[in-house]
């Protein structure tokens, strides 16, 4: 029996516990050879006594798939790097990049220090920006030899950061930017083969299951609505050549529910066609409000 994403070689960064962990499992499973990526930290970002890494290869190769662990920093250049050629020393190829890595400090804004900022905002938004700039620029290059990929690059943006959310204006910041940053990969690379989606995935993880515990603990029977697994078959399909013609989109996903969501359309407008005196521009505004629809809840308000 063979899998959607049958020689395919995947990358998942953050793959040693939570939703990259399952990632790579059902990749695997669907007959993709893998390169799983984690640093090895602690929630905080703070280095970790254990190899997650090379745990989830290990669980991969004994159940007869093929992966290699990675444990470089990927929110670095040398480390992006070396992602990228890991999977091209080991398996000749790279197909699809799936960027997952992350943590959290979270704090309310008047107590945000500016390392948690840093801290935060590098390795969500730079340690998504710099594999994918290393992937593109590979893919980039079998491009324009005449061998154009189906490449597939899979996102990691959060509710966060389409709504904001209570306390983490550090980690929205940062997932905000993942998908702005997915529209302009998904515009500059289609050129070269490449697709590019995101994902806001609701799911229990070292992240969430502290922050949002209550609704992030397990049943003790039925479906569990916040298994981390129940992502994974949209970002394995979305990482495959069956996906085909979709690119540019951001999805929820949670438990067995997919959206497709839409972000910022225009919505009521008045045009004066010349200049607003300041209290007739707040007039209009308010007469355009009372005709929008009422923004959505920011999580954790």
């Amino acid at each position: 029996m063979t899998g959607i994403c049958d020689g395919r070689v995947v990358v998942v960064t953050g793959a040693g516990r939570g939703l990259g962990r399952a990632h790579a499992l059902v990749f695997a499973a669907e007959g993709a050879r893998l390169v799983v990526n984690d640093l090895g930290v602690g929630l905080d970002g703070t280095p970790g006594p254990d190899s997650p890494a090379s745990l989830v290869a290990d669980e991969i190769r004994a159940a007869g798939g093929e992966a290699v662990a990675h444990g470089g920093d990927i929110a670095t250049p040398d480390g992006a790097a070396s992602l990228v050629r890991a999977a091209l020393e080991t398996y000749g190829r790279l197909d699809t990049l799936v960027n997952n890595a992350g943590f959290l400090r979270d704090r309310m804004l008047v107590n945000l220090d500016e390392d948690d900022w840093d801290a935060v905002t590098r390795v969500h938004l730079k340690g998504h920006f710099l594999p994918l700039k290393h992937a593109a620029a590979h893919w980039r290059t079998e491009a324009k030899a005449g061998r154009t990929p189906t490449a597939r690059i899979v996102n990691t943006s959060s509710g966060a950061g389409l709504l904001g959310s209570v306390g983490q204006g550090n980690y929205s910041a940062a997932k905000a930017g993942i998908v702005a940053l997915t529209l302009v990969a998904a515009a500059e690379l289609a050129r070269y083969g490449v697709q590019v989606n995101a994902i806001a995935p609701a799911a229990r993880t070292r992240m969430t299951e502290q922050t949002f515990a209550d609704t992030m603990a397990a049943p003790t029977d039925g479906f569990d609505m916040m298994a981390p697994e129940n992502v994974s078959p949209l970002v394995v399909w979305l990482g495959s050549e069956a996906s085909a013609g979709v690119t540019g989109r951001v999805f929820e996903a949670e438990g067995g529910r997919i959206t497709v969501m839409e972000g910022w359309r225009p919505g009521p407008t008045a045009d004066k066609g010349a200049r607003w005196a300041p209290a007739e521009a707040g007039e209009a505004t308010l007469k355009l409000l009372g005709e929008a629809a009422a923004p959505g809840p920011v999580y954790g308000a």
